[in-house]
């Protein structure tokens, strides 16, 4: 049975998602990295990024949720898009959101709601720039497509929803209303009984909520608490 080291932020979540639709048997490993559970040894022989999630199916150890999804649709055989031109754009996009959307998300997110105050306005316009730049970018690329390969729903659309879920947290509340065929992919995903599913691993395992200085110190190890 593969076990997969996970929390609720949003690259755990897309494997999840992934896993659920592909119904395959897996035992949930709860990482709780407010408590700094990730650099625990046993699971920095897992993954020694320290980061989530990770999986160990048998012999096979994968890290990093962009790989994962690959791993596991080549794997199994599904949610790929068939020949070369198609596999082509299916690893761009797939890329995109591994080296765009979720960094720049994800640094928009640190930025807006968790550094110093004295951390900087430039930093931040930086990465609310550049974080609406990609998802206007996959905006402008779902016109006129169901999915982001078209038709067809791939581990791409897995991708893109686990950051998805998180918009208006990282742009605002109102980050929908300009993006519109972001926020219809989305509900249709989440429409789906695998999302769902992978939505129920929220009730297996309480995580630590609270961002106080022990959380601050395992998230963002480089900043000093606060006095």
């Amino acid at each position: 049975m593969i076990r997969f080291y996970y929390n609720l932020s949003p690259n755990p979540m897309k494997v999840a998602l992934c896993l659920e639709e592909l119904g395959l048997p897996y035992e949930p490993v709860p990482v709780d990295t407010r408590k700094g559970e990730q650099f625990d040894a046993a699971y920095a022989a897992v993954n020694p990024n320290a980061k989530v999630p990770a999986i160990v199916d048998g012999e096979a150890t994968v890290f990093d949720s962009n790989a994962i999804l690959l791993y596991l649709a080549e794997k199994e055989g599904r949610f790929l898009p068939q020949g070369a031109t198609a596999r082509g754009e299916m690893l761009s996009w797939l890329m995109f959101v591994a080296t765009g959307i979720g960094p720049f998300s994800g640094q928009c997110v640190h930025f807006r709601h968790f550094a110093p105050k004295d951390a900087g306005a430039y930093a931040m316009d930086r990465y609310i720039f550049e974080a609406n730049r990609h998802w206007t970018v996959l905006e402008a690329h779902l016109e006129g497509r169901a999915f982001m390969l078209g038709d067809t729903y791939s581990i791409v659309d897995m991708a893109v929803w686990g950051w998805a879920r998180m918009v208006p947290f990282v742009l605002g509340e109102e980050a929908f209303g300009t993006l519109p065929n972001v926020k219809r992919l989305l509900d249709s995903i989440n429409a789906r009984p695998a999302a769902s599913r992978a939505e129920g691993l929220r009730a297996r395992h309480a995580f630590k909520a609270e961002m106080d200085d022990e959380a601050r110190r395992n998230m963002f190890r480089f900043i000093k608490p606060a006095a």
